[in-house]
């Protein structure tokens, strides 16, 4: 069995020299392929180069390139140039993480929707897929892609955690779904207990997002409290659990589906 983590942002200070550690855990859980979440152009650069330097064969490490909406504000004349010369790397398979997020409003709305609408411009430029983020701006996140949509390749809602009238828009619009260990989390991620069913196969994906969102299911939990992606096999177990599936059936068509999205090589 075969798991990709599309989203681990193993360039957190919480993995600094014990990337080789984490990746051997991944690895014997058969989480065989990771996706290194970009969110801004010195941590895009960062994730590239720890691809390069932990996966000597090009088969198993790779990176998106973006910025995350938090840190939108700080979009300069020099970000497109430098996330383009990232985007042209073979290891760089997707642009961002970008979006919106209007919960916490870390950078003004406006520029946010600005450097959104640059990062949409560049996918359909280099004809990438994007890995988007998403809190409490469903809406205004529908009406800027639909204005894209039609010349983008694909589009993920990376760590999908609204309700019912969201996801039901995103996949009307031909877009991915992303799941995390949101769903493990009986506070506020069982209202995604009934609605993982509603995601056909082909259009949901599995993701750690680690060091954030440890399985609450887990047991036993690490002591450090820190996610990882050896634990992406809690999320598909739950994922299936709600889906009335086997953990097999859910791996091998996530799986697959995070291979065409992001043109990842076939592994034996």
């Amino acid at each position: 069995m075969q798991l990709i983590d599309i989203g681990v942002n193993l360039t957190n200070p919480s993995f600094a020299d014990k990337h080789q550690a984490v990746l051997d855990r991944a690895y014997a859980a058969g989480v065989c392929q990771l996706v290194l979440t970009g969110t801004s152009v010195d941590g895009s650069e960062q994730a590239l180069e720890l691809c390069q330097q932990l996966d000597e064969s090009g088969q198993r490490l790779f990176a998106t390139a973006g910025i995350h909406p938090h840190s939108a504000s700080d979009w300069n004349v020099d970000s497109a140039r430098r996330l383009r010369s990232l985007l042209n790397e073979s290891s760089v398979v997707a642009v961002g993480e970008c979006g919106l997020d209007f919960n916490r409003d870390f950078s003004p709305r406006p520029q946010q929707e600005k450097v959104l609408e640059e990062h949409l411009a560049l996918a359909v430029d280099l004809q990438l897929p994007v890995f988007l983020h998403e809190r409490d701006a469903s809406q205004r996140l529908l009406e800027i892609l639909k204005d894209f949509r039609d010349q983008l390749p694909a589009a993920v809602v990376h760590c999908f955690t609204g309700e019912q009238k969201a996801l039901f828009s995103y996949l009307d619009l031909d877009l991915h779904i992303g799941i995390t260990g949101w769903i493990c989390d009986e506070r506020r991620g069982t209202h995604l207990h009934p609605l993982v069913k509603e995601i056909k196969p082909g259009r949901l994906m599995l993701e750690s997002d680690a060091p954030y969102l440890l399985p609450r299911t887990l047991r036993p939990k690490p002591k450090n409290g820190r996610n990882e992606p050896a634990y992406l096999t809690e999320v598909l177990r739950e994922v299936a659990l709600h889906r009335g599936e086997t953990e097999e059936a859910l791996a091998a068509h996530s799986t697959a589906c995070a291979r065409a999205f992001f043109k990842l090589p076939i592994l034996p």
